[in-house]
């Protein structure tokens, strides 16, 4: 169970949590571009730019909650600065997630009477909150390496006051 807390192994987890997370943004951002610069026109996805989202996203999945269950958080240091840093990175990770909900969301709610059978809208439901639980998932994680970046003492200080 040595692995349990190792360093090593919560770095592995985080890095490739947050390469997971960079790819997506750097596959779906310049589709979230389209849907935001052609408001009103349908926009396709290939299936193989569908199987390579979900993969991207069970894979970001698979490692947070791998972590989550077997793997410590590990600080390699305290700083206060750097704790909030992070915990500005996990904020900003999630922007992007709100933006491509809210633009999907907005931009397909006037089309409510126009919908696809229901099978079709569940998937497609399922398949963007599958994305955006993941880009959750990740800020998550961030908000707890910040946590654990923050020196103990200047929370009892804090407290103190």
């Amino acid at each position: 169970m040595r692995w349990r807390s190792s360093g090593w192994a919560y770095a592995t987890l985080l890095a490739g949590q947050t390469a997971a997370a960079a790819a997506l943004f750097v596959i779906v951002f310049p589709l979230f571009r389209q849907i935001v610069t052609h408001l009103g026109e349908r926009q396709e996805l290939s299936l193989s730019q569908q199987a390579l989202i979900m993969t991207i996203a069970a894979v970001l999945h698979v490692l947070y909650w791998a972590r989550l269950k077997w793997v410590a958080v590990v600080a390699p240091f305290h700083n206060v600065f750097a704790a909030h840093l992070c915990s500005f990175a996990s904020r900003v990770s999630f922007f992007f997630g709100g933006a491509l909900f809210s633009a999907l969301f907005f931009r397909h709610l006037p089309e409510i009477d126009a919908l696809l059978p229901v099978g079709q809208t569940l998937i497609r439901t399922v398949y963007v909150l599958v994305v955006l639980f993941g880009l959750f998932c990740y800020s998550q994680e961030l908000d707890r390496l910040a946590k654990a970046l923050e020196d103990p003492a200047s929370e009892i200080k804090q407290q103190d006051l």
